[in-house]
This record gives structure tokens, C-alpha cells and sequence, in this order.
């Protein structure tokens, strides 16, 4: 319990404000740790909202959540079972760009011109390209 006195020493107290209510530290077990750091980990989850809602702060939970990892705390069994990690999604329409499009050996850049030549690039038309692309930026 808090007790906050208003008034200067040596006079009566004026006024007696008695506050009470959790002191701010909270014993917590370790399966109240477990559970608590578990639901910072589901998907879409954001930690503050579950320190919020638990009266902690994030970087309390985030000490949790490496007490599991390192094997201090022991996640429940309900949650235990469920994947930690998240879902690889391969986008194919990025490997089909890529492989239709032949990458170059070599590639220049000259001010804000970018050269780029092949393994089977004529050395005269490539000399001549560079020229040209020194006279536009200069």
C-alpha cells in the first residue's frame, strides 16, 4: 500500500491519499511466463499489445522468449505444438523474370548510362559504346 502525504512539515496534514493496488513488481510462475511469451509468439501477435494486456513491458517478453529458446522456460504443451517459424512462399513470377531475361558478364556504368555486354561482345562496339557514353554525360 502507497501512502502519499500532502502537506509541509511541521503543519497538520491537509489532506491523506491512501492508493492502493499492485505495486508494480508481480510474481509470476514460470508457466505464467511461458503462456504470456507464447501468445507474443502467434502469428499477427504484436508484443506490446500482449505486454499491455499483461501488464508487463516488451522487453520483459523478450527476455521470455529467449528463456525458451534457451530451454529456461518450457512453453505448453497446447502451444508447444504448434510451428514457430514462418511460411516460405516462393513468388514464381519472380524466378520466371528472372531466368528469361540472360544476365550480362559485365556491366558499366557511366554517369547515368548503364552498359551491359556479354561474354561474345565485340571489344570495337563496346570501346565505342563507353566513348559515347562519356561524351552524353559529360
Amino acid at each position: 500500500m502507497d501512502v502519499h502525504l500532502d502537506g509541509s512539515r511541521g503543519v497538520g496534514v491537509s489532506r491523506l491519499e491512501v492508493i492502493e493496488g499492485p505495486s508494480g513488481r508481480r510474481r509470476r510462475t514460470k508457466a505464467d511466463r511461458a503462456r504470456i511469451a507464447a501468445e507474443s509468439m502467434m502469428p499477427g501477435v504484436k508484443v506490446a499489445d500482449v505486454a499491455r494486456k499483461h501488464g508487463t513491458t516488451r522487453w520483459q517478453i523478450y527476455d521470455w522468449r529467449r528463456q525458451i529458446r534457451k530451454g529456461n522456460l518450457v512453453l505448453p504443451d497446447s502451444i508447444a505444438a504448434l510451428p514457430m517459424f514462418a511460411e516460405l512462399v516462393v513468388d514464381d513470377s519472380a524466378v520466371d523474370a528472372a531466368t528469361a531475361r540472360p544476365a550480362s558478364d559485365l556491366e558499366i556504368v557511366v554517369g547515368d548510362v548503364v552498359i551491359r555486354a556479354g561474354a561474345d561482345t565485340d571489344e570495337r562496339q563496346l570501346t565505342r559504346a563507353i566513348r559515347a557514353a562519356r561524351a552524353a554525360a559529360s
